[in-house]
């Protein structure tokens, strides 16, 4: 090794040390905060997802497709809804599908809460968004295994932990659609806005957000789909849901299990990417 290799290499900043002091003062401090907070998640999803499973499937399925046409008024799209669905069912995954529907639903609009609002704000202010541009960078470009760490350390295992996860990787996307969305409204609509006396609430209100809602929309669809991504990782830290049989079949190379659970995962993620998309099914 040259003399400088070694003199860089010698002298090695505690990096992951100080990761994990920082961790402990965490735990040390503040563990009632973080188990209140994953005591109260896990109730309130576990709680939504026991209310889904008493009703029969078949009156669920039936209102997922009703849910589907009035956001689309496409017949099409409500009967590939039951036919997908009752595909899972046939396949004996009910419960999983139901116990993924719940955490990305949750996650998505928890992402979307707090997405939107930050994008707005980072539009609106360069600085914001200078200071904000690394951070997404780093939440998009870090392996999504390397979340797992801290998570369980702060959370446990369970859906609390998978569902922090989901909205960690699944934010950055609804905040650089809508900072894209407002930042290209056209200057002349602000423009004729202003000359007709409107604040900057009603700026936001009446021009800039409807004119960004292809954008915000093309987040949530981002924000869904990220979410389904993060199915099976989430399911290696004790959330339920369509990755444990994944999970299962990887371990015991399990071909046909994988092939199921895969392809209700393809099918969720499909009937929820029409549902989420902006404006009627071209189709119907």
């Amino acid at each position: 090794m040259d003399p400088i290799t070694q003199f860089v290499a010698g002298g090695k900043i505690p990096v992951g040390q100080w990761g994990r002091n920082f961790f402990d003062f965490l735990t040390n401090n503040f563990a009632w905060f973080f188990d209140s907070l994953a005591d109260g998640l896990t109730a309130f999803l576990g709680g939504i997802v026991n209310l889904l499973l008493m009703l029969p499937p078949i009156a669920l399925v039936l209102a997922i497709a009703a849910l589907a046409y009035a956001l689309k008024r496409s017949w099409k799209l409500s009967v590939g809804v039951i036919v997908g669905l009752l595909f899972i069912i046939n396949q004996g995954l009910w419960r999983e599908t139901v116990e993924t529907l719940v955490l990305v639903v949750a996650a998505a609009t928890t992402s979307m809460a707090i997405g939107v609002p930050i994008g707005i704000w980072a539009a609106h202010n360069p600085r914001v968004y200078r200071v904000l541009q690394p951070i997404l960078d780093l939440m998009q470009t870090l392996p999504t295994f390397v979340y797992l760490i801290p998570v369980l350390i702060l959370f446990g295992l369970g859906i609390a932990p998978g569902m922090i996860v989901t909205v960690i990787f699944a934010m950055p996307a609804p905040i650089r659609l809508t900072y894209l969305g407002i930042t290209s409204v056209p200057k002349p609509m602000l423009e004729a806005g202003q000359a007709f006396g409107a604040t900057k609430r009603q700026l936001l209100w009446k021009v800039e957000l409807p004119s960004a809602t292809p954008a915000i929309m093309a987040g949530l669809t981002q924000c869904i789909m990220l979410s389904l991504s993060m199915v099976v990782i989430a399911a290696l830290i004790g959330a339920n849901g369509l990755g444990r049989p994944v999970v299962r079949a990887l371990n015991t190379v399990n071909i046909p299990l994988g092939l199921e659970a895969g392809l209700a995962i393809v099918i969720l993620a499909i009937i929820l990417d029409r549902m989420a998309r902006i404006g009627k099914d071209p189709s119907r």
